[in-house]
Order: structure tokens, then sequence, then C-alpha cells
């Protein structure tokens, strides 16, 4: 009940998201879990509207094919294209971390480029756990947000 989702729902009953009865609106929270050997290896989780899905496919391919533990998986560059945070758009946003020659052969090859601060919110903020084989715990958190990985 205390939540603003509704908040994305359209008045205009053409709309695909218009408000009818038993409708749900559009929603974003994507907490994830990877598994290893049918038991919980990585927790994670994102915010950041639409740009969720490319944070989080970003974090597990570091974590899982790059080996980076979760702190360096978050704190790593990132980039999300399109429309995020509710503003339409078609530009690809880099953080300002990535080498500029990478920057410049995305925009040869015909793409909107557009270069956002070193960490920048854009990108929205990631949380992770990951669990090792004697079940010891490493968090971490995102230097774009506020927050802290604690545990006792």
């Amino acid at each position: 009940m205390l939540q603003n989702r509704g908040s994305f729902f359209s008045l205009d009953s053409n709309h695909v998201n218009s408000l009818e009865p038993n409708k749900r609106s559009f929603h974003t929270l994507m907490p994830a879990i990877a598994c290893k050997d049918g038991k919980p290896s990585i927790l994670y989780g994102t915010q950041g509207g639409e740009g969720q899905p490319q944070t989080q496919t970003a974090i597990i391919t570091r974590m899982i094919d790059y080996g980076m533990d979760p702190q360096a998986a978050i704190n790593e560059p990132r980039f999300v294209w399109g429309r995020t945070w509710g503003e339409d758009s078609e530009s690809l946003k880099i953080e300002s971390r990535v080498k500029k020659e990478a920057v410049d052969e995305l925009k040869e090859r015909g793409h909107h480029v557009e270069v956002v601060e070193e960490f920048d919110g854009v990108m929205g903020h990631a949380q992770a756990i990951r669990i090792d084989e004697h079940n010891f715990l490493k968090g971490a958190v995102d230097p774009r947000g506020d927050g802290a990985a604690v545990g006792s």
C-alpha cells in the first residue's frame, strides 16, 4: 500500500497502460539471485528505471564471466541506452571513465553518445552480495548513491 507505482497508469482509455480493474502497472523492481550447484551464490539488484536490465546484465556478467568481486563489478564504468528514469531518450549514456577511443568509435558507427559524469546517478544504483564456498559473505554498494555493506 505504501508505494507510488499507480502513478504509471494512464487515464487515456486507449493507452496500453490504461487504468482499469485487475490491471497491474508497469513496475521495475529487479532483485535477483544467481545460484551455483543449486545454492544461492550471488544476490544482487539495481534501481534505475528502464536502465535496470542493462545494469543487472553488466554486473552479473562482470562477476561470472570476468571473475570480478562484487564491488569491482559495481564500480566499473557503466552505460545505459534509451529511456531511463521515465525520460525518453535515444542516446547511449556512457560514464566519462570509458576510454575516449571507445566513445569515438561508437560515434563513428553512428551511435548518439552522451558522455555523463564519472559516477552518474542516471546509471542507477546497484548492490550485491556474493556467497563463497565457505559461506563467507562479500557485500558491495554503489558509489553512485549512498549506502553501506555491513555485516556481523
